[in-house]
This record gives structure tokens, sequence and C-alpha cells, in this order.
């Protein structure tokens, strides 16, 4: 190849990563910053649902677009079918759940500790392959597993040590990654009933998300908090909030890029430095101090899921191509499903980081 071209590629590459590392690092603050800032709206679900309208927004309008400039834009069709919604149904109530509990983990904790709170994605991942679709795991990725789990363990009780632990925001965070899990599950089943289209399910999730957050709302008692919060009619407040669902719908389509211009291995590399860096900015934004074990406890769970994916990336490698498809990849493609939004076949993988 020659030089150019390859310099060409290479800053493509860069380019892409470092698009997506902004953005996901960038959606997290704009959540943290609506579920908990000075200006906080205390009513998590209604941030969420107005989240997933802006997605459904910017469904129509790609598919407007699409049809504008055939040749440059492709985007199915959007027809509202009332049987493909209720096919949908089981996935949408677990993706309503997770984006719940990811939000209220994100509320109750502090961006620093977000990573490691959430990190037993990997471990339920393993523990529904296996109880659900009945596939075993080899003895290496039980490992990295075991090595996730002591790291979550250590970073629970060094949160304690420094003063900011939240025994909510932990549950919150272990029930996010158990719904992680089972979405990532759930995706693959009902995939078929869109003809294996990722924005087509992108859409209908949401349009079934917007309807099941309503009774929600009334439930949990967020309408009259809403109908008084005093910021209602501030333009800087809907601003952030549409932000922020441009941004979560922006999350999938630049996780799926990445894993296009390089490979799902990388991405998850990628996403584990992402990680990182995302923690050290928030212990510098919000000028936290931290013990000296806390920082080795995130350093285990990145190594261990790092690890994972490596073991899974040589497993996959090794089988017959016909094997290589559907049940796991969906799930082991992405370290952090509920990041992905389901956006691009791969982009499973960022929804976690969507409100």
């Amino acid at each position: 190849m020659p030089e150019a071209s390859l310099n060409s590629r290479l800053t493509h590459i860069f380019c892409v990563v470092a698009v997506y590392w902004f953005v996901s690092i960038s959606l997290v603050f704009i959540n943290k910053s609506l579920l908990s800032g000075s200006t906080k709206l205390e009513a998590p679900l209604f941030v969420t649902c107005y989240q997933c309208v802006v997605t459904v927004g910017a469904c129509y309008l790609l598919r407007f677009l699409a049809r504008t400039a055939p040749d440059r834009i492709s985007f199915p069709t959007l027809a509202l079918d009332v049987n493909i919604l209720k096919q949908v149904l089981p996935l949408s109530v677990v993706f309503v759940g997770m984006i719940t509990f990811n939000n209220l983990c994100l509320k109750n904790v502090g961006i620093s500790f977000y990573y490691v709170g959430r990190s037993l994605t990997t471990v339920f991942n393993v523990l529904l392959t296996y109880f659900i679709l009945g596939q075993k795991t080899s003895l290496a990725a039980i490992v990295c597993c075991a090595v996730i789990l002591a790291g979550f363990f250590m970073g629970v009780d060094q949160e304690d040590v420094s003063g900011s632990f939240s025994l909510s925001g932990t549950i919150y965070g272990v029930m996010a990654s158990l719904f992680v899990a089972l979405f990532s599950i759930y995706t693959k089943k009902v995939l078929p009933v869109v003809d294996g289209n990722i924005w087509s399910l992108t859409f209908y999730n949401n349009v079934n998300a917007c309807v099941l957050f309503l009774p929600l709302m009334v439930i949990f008692g967020e309408i009259p908090i809403i109908t008084s919060f005093e910021h209602l009619m501030d333009m800087s407040f809907w601003s952030m909030m549409t932000l922020g669902g441009i941004f979560g719908f922006a999350i999938g389509y630049v996780t799926g890029l990445q894993i296009k211009v390089t490979s799902p291995l990388t991405h998850n590399i990628s996403g584990t430095s992402k990680a990182a860096v995302q923690t050290v900015l928030a212990t510098y934004w919000f000028s936290e101090v931290k013990p000296f074990w806390w920082w080795v406890s995130n350093m285990v769970v990145l190594l261990g899921s790092g690890a994972y994916a490596r073991v899974r990336q040589i497993e996959m490698s090794t089988k017959p191509a016909a094997k290589t498809t559907s049940k796991v990849d969906i799930q082991d493609h992405s370290k952090d499903d509920s990041e992905l939004g389901v956006r691009d076949k791969t982009p499973l993988i960022d929804q976690q980081e969507k409100v």
C-alpha cells in the first residue's frame, strides 16, 4: 500500500476513533448534568422519554433526507406497523428497564465510578448466555469474568473508603448491567421481525418506549414535578435535553462506524481506553481525590474487560464461519451494550450511555 494511502487510512481511523470518544464521553457528562446538575429535573423517566422522542424524530429526519438525496443517504422506510410494534414490545420493555436503571445509576453515582458501577454487563452476558441460550463459556472467559467481579467489589469498597459510595446507585448499576445483557439477547430474537434492519428496530423500539414511559411517569409521580419545574420554559434546559437526545442517537452510528473502520476487538479496546480517560476526566472536572486502591480497582476492571474481549475474539476467529454469527455476536461485540443504540448491526454497544 502506498505511503500516502496508508497515511490517509490511518488519519481516517484516528478521526473516527476521536469522534467516538468525543460523542461517548460528552453523552455521559450531558446526561449527568441533566440528572444531577444545578438545574436538574427530578424526573429521570421524563428525561429519558424525551430523548427517545428525539431518536424517533431523528429517524424521520434521516428518512426524509434519504428521499431527498437517495444517492448519498440510505435509510429504510418508516411505515408505522402496529403488528411490528407488538412483536418488538418485549424488547422495548427490556430497553426501558435498561435505560431507566442506567439513568438512575448515573444520577446517584459520580461519573468517575460510573464505569465500575456498570461493569458487570460481561458477567451477566456469560450467565444469561448459559441459562437462556444454553451456550457454555470457556474457562479463560470465566476467569476474565472473575477478574471483573473482583475489580467491581474492590471498587465498591474503595468508593466507600473515599466517602462517595451510593448503595442505591450501585444497585441501579448492577440492574442496568443485567438489563443490558438481556437487551443484547432479546435483540437477537427480535431482529428477524424487522428483517435484520437495525435502523428499523431502533425506530420501533423507541416508539414503544415513548408510550411505555407515559404510565411510568404517572405511577412514579413525575407529572407534578415536571409541571412545577422552574426551568420548564428555559430554552437552555430544552437545548441541553435535545442535545442529549441527539448525542444518544449519534452514539450508535459512531459506534458502528468505529467497528467498520477497525474491528469489534479494536472497538472494545477503544471503549475500554475511553472509559479510563472518562474516569480521569471526571475526577479532574469534579475535583475528586481517590485513594490508590480505588484506581487499582478501576484498572482491574479495565484489564478484565479487555482480556475478555481478546479471549472472545480469539475464540470466534477459530470457529467455522457459519457458526460465528447471531447469538454470541450481538453480545460479544458489545462490551457495554447499553451504550450502543440499536443503530447499525454491530451498534448494540453503546446504548448504555444513553439516558
